[in-house]
């Protein structure tokens, strides 16, 4: 019974997620967070944003990050070393790229063979370390 009501949950949560229902669905992203599914806390420290970078809070989104990679998503540690990256904290960023690309993520392992301390999003630019966009971006 209870596996059924999870589905039912995480339906209702991708469908938030992706516009397809009204709300923002924090209180659903919560409840299947606190019973540990990997992306749904990887969307709810999306949405916490940069509340801090210990990841010995399990509630702050370090610790959401860390959780989920714990829990085998790949895309958490590289939001996380995302987030490093924009707070000009190079060592956290490529402390969490090589947590990404030892998880499976193909992308964050070719950052970090490149280590560019200059990325070509908009975010980086705010901050002066934007660069151009080259051929293999």
């Amino acid at each position: 019974m209870t596996r059924v009501l999870t589905d039912r949950f995480q339906r209702l949560a991708s469908a938030w997620i992706n516009g397809l229902s009204p709300g923002n669905g924090m209180g659903l992203l919560w409840h299947l967070a606190l019973r540990r599914y990997p992306a749904a806390m990887t969307e709810l420290a999306r949405r916490i944003g940069e509340d801090g970078l210990s990841a010995a809070n399990p509630y702050s989104s370090a610790g959401l990050c860390y959780r989920a990679l714990r829990q085998g998503d790949p895309t958490a540690a590289h939001n996380m070393a995302m987030t490093c990256f924009n707070r000009r904290d190079l060592q956290g960023y490529r402390h969490w790229l090589r947590l990404a690309a030892k998880a499976g993520d193909e992308e964050a392992g070719e950052q970090l063979r490149r280590f560019e301390k200059r990325l070509p999003h908009g975010a980086a630019r705010d901050i002066n370390r934007g660069r151009m966009w080259r051929v293999y971006d």
